[in-house]
């Protein structure tokens, strides 16, 4: 902000006129370093003590000059503080409205109920991606801190039927309830299942109890870091090579590589070709690992396994040979 650099370089140079009008005062009029220090501080405030001591001619001609520079410095800073104040309500005002309405404009969006470790990591998922989604945090102080990574993000409670309204999940395509306390989390499933009965919920369990809770509320899957946490750590001493390999496909560690869904329609030009005359591989790259079916998932299809409209082809290639995939296949 140039309002704020131009304080900065303000209260610079008052501080300098200080120390100048400090030394000014030791070496002109042969007084303690205080004294010097007192009698600049009191002409610059224009508080209107009288001298500390009697000036000489050439002192009151120096404090003369420590008066027009000084004085004429702190009216500046006063104002330019002023102005930095005003820019930053203004700005904050008209920041929040800007992400009001762009939060109102929102469809077939994710919502994520808490900026914890769990949501921020989800934001950041997301944000690669990139598709749409707001963050719902309740405490402003915690939402401020993300103000930096330009996501949109609504103060407010996520249990309440307002909030996730203000939130659009009417028109929402998920919600993520990712609070610190299972309670909280139940109560959000319980509310978003009612306003959206369509919506795909994930939730996040701290307890173990806590999950056929969660499902019973209507979330549709629910994930416990912890009990992640200790799977990976044990797959990790067990099976090295296959927790790298899976770093590599579904984080970028190291080599451009992911694993992704991609949604077959009836107008999609694989509908009704096997997996052999769809050339997914030959052609873009892509390795077909599975297809996920409503009546259940085919791992390592062969050959002649036909692709359906409905189904969804569990992939593996570089991010933009799937993006290019999924919109050969119609998901866009």
């Amino acid at each position: 902000m140039k309002t704020l650099r131009n304080l900065k370089v303000l209260i610079g140079a008052l501080l300098l006129v200080i120390a100048l009008g400090t030394a000014g005062f030791h070496y002109i009029e042969g007084w303690p370093w205080f004294d010097g220090f007192y009698m600049v501080i009191t002409t610059l405030t224009t508080i209107g003590y009288q001298e500390t001591h009697p000036l000489s001619h050439a002192g009151r001609l120096f404090n003369v000059g420590i008066i027009l520079c000084g004085v004429s410095l702190v009216f500046l800073a006063i104002g330019s503080a002023t102005q930095a104040l005003l820019e930053f309500e203004l700005q904050h005002f008209f920041g929040r409205r800007r992400m009001e309405r762009e939060i109102g404009r929102l469809t077939d969006h994710y919502i994520i109920c808490g900026a914890g470790r769990v949501g921020r990591s989800a934001a950041r998922e997301l944000a690669r991606r990139p598709v749409p989604f707001v963050i719902i945090e309740h405490n402003e102080a915690k939402a401020q801190k993300f103000s930096s990574e330009n996501w949109l993000i609504q103060v407010g409670d996520a249990t309440q039927e307002q909030t996730l309204r203000d939130a659009r999940i009417e028109h929402a395509r998920g919600l993520v309830a990712a609070t610190t306390t299972d309670a909280t989390n139940i109560y959000i499933v319980l509310t978003a299942r009612t306003l959206n009965p369509h919506l795909r919920i994930i939730a996040r369990a701290s307890e173990e109890m806590a999950e056929k809770h969660l499902l019973s509320a209507g979330a549709d899957s629910v994930v416990s870091p912890y009990i992640f946490a200790g799977q990976r750590i044990a797959q990790s001493f067990l099976q090295p090579h296959v927790v790298s390999f899976l770093d590599t496909a579904t984080t970028h560690l190291g080599i451009d590589l992911e694993i992704g869904e991609v949604p077959i329609t009836p107008k999609s030009q694989f509908a009704g070709k096997t997996i052999e005359s769809s050339r997914i591989r030959q052609d873009r790259g892509v390795i077909v690992l599975a297809i996920k079916r409503e009546a259940g998932m085919r791992f390592n299809p062969s050959p002649d396994d036909r692709i359906e409209p409905g189904d969804f082809l569990i992939a593996m290639g570089e991010p933009q040979q799937l993006r290019k995939l999924e919109q050969m296949a119609g998901s866009r």
